[in-house]
């Protein structure tokens, strides 16, 4: 089996953090989306991966995964000038896949991976196979259409959702559906959407599988979404690994510690983890928050919070649920409560 990982697109709920930074590298649990993505795929048995890039965003990303062999994967670039949809993005793999593929969205993660589903997909023989999940908001969503309790159709962001169950950012092919990608006019959004092949190929009695996923599934499109990415994945994944110098300090629940970081008169408190080389001194650092690589924290305190490589925070009485760029400094002499979304190298004197 081969992977599609689609990264490219221009993450505009994500601004200002996308504007110099993509959104597939932002950190969740001190690992970036895409990271986790690419350890996923290589749970399934797929060794060769195609990722799907913008031009604006792949240098970036070639920067950080390279050739995949540190994820156990090899992969290949793909890049897509114009964000047209996810069926034209799939489309670019044409000629490079003769097999069955799952296609990622590179800014989706599930809990416990996709692993279960490939095999189900490849037991099924099946020419297609979708993951659904129930929520709240369909309309944000392309959305499962049933009839009698039999799958019939797909409806891509719909006022009046026919069902609860929206697409989740994982899919599974087999090469035929590059036929019906080619018979696609675009939507009225201007894309070649996904729901749109799904729903061709089901209309020539193709079998599409489908299956309802249990577990938390995260769509990281804006700052909450991400500062709860965050936390769940804090969650699920932390443990107790102290590895860098502790003085005169407490260290409370699951926290990691990385080689090179400090943590001097100050409480830090878990789940959370504090990246090499960072600095907190003075400070309270409080659960479900990321400290990155080389971040530095004083005399301030921290919850629910994702701060990215480099950010500095000075004298905040109090900073939660914010999202902090790569570099930024957020500074007070007032000592306030305080809740931000600022992008990279950003400075902010309270």
């Amino acid at each position: 089996m081969y992977a599609i990982v689609l990264a490219g697109g221009y993450a505009t709920r994500l601004r200002p953090t996308s504007l110099s930074f993509t959104k597939h590298l932002v950190p969740l649990a001190n690992r970036p989306v895409l990271g986790w993505v690419l350890s996923q795929i290589a749970e399934v048995g797929v060794r060769e991966v195609f990722i799907v890039v913008g031009s604006h965003n792949r240098e970036q990303i070639v920067e950080y995964v390279g050739d995949g062999s540190r994820f156990g994967v090899s992969v290949e670039y793909l890049v897509q000038e114009r964000p047209l949809g996810l069926a034209h993005a799939v489309s670019l793999a044409e000629g490079f896949v003769d097999g069955p593929f799952l296609v990622y969205l590179g800014d989706n993660l599930l809990q416990g991976g996709v692993a279960q589903y490939a095999k189900r997909f490849l037991d099924a023989k099946a020419d297609a196979m979708v993951l659904l999940k129930e929520v709240e908001d369909p309309t944000r969503f392309g959305v499962a259409v049933f009839d009698g309790g039999r799958l019939s159709g797909f409806v891509e962001k719909p006022r009046q959702p026919p069902s609860r169950y929206a697409l989740v950012g994982v899919y599974f092919f087999t090469p035929a559906i590059f036929d019906y990608i080619k018979r696609l006019k675009p939507s009225w959004r201007g894309e070649y959407e996904i729901t749109d092949v799904l729903d061709l190929m089901l209309k020539d009695g193709r079998r599409v599988e489908y299956a309802v996923h249990d577990g938390w599934w995260l769509d990281v499109g804006k700052k909450d979404d991400v500062l709860a990415a965050n936390a769940l994945l804090l969650d699920e994944y932390a443990r107790r690994e102290v590895r860098g110098r502790v003085e005169d300090s407490k260290i409370e629940g699951r926290v990691v510690v990385e080689e090179g970081a400090v943590v001097r008169n100050s409480v830090v408190r878990g789940p959370a983890v504090v990246g090499r080389g960072a600095v907190i001194e003075g400070s309270f650092i409080g659960p479900y928050t990321s400290v990155g690589d080389g971040a530095v924290v004083r005399n301030s305190a921290v919850e629910y919070s994702v701060l990215m490589e480099g950010a500095v925070v000075e004298g905040v009485e109090r900073l939660e649920e914010s999202l902090v760029g790569r570099y930024a400094r957020v500074a007070s002499n007032a000592r306030r409560y305080v809740r931000l979304h600022i992008s990279d190298y950003s400075v902010v004197e309270l």
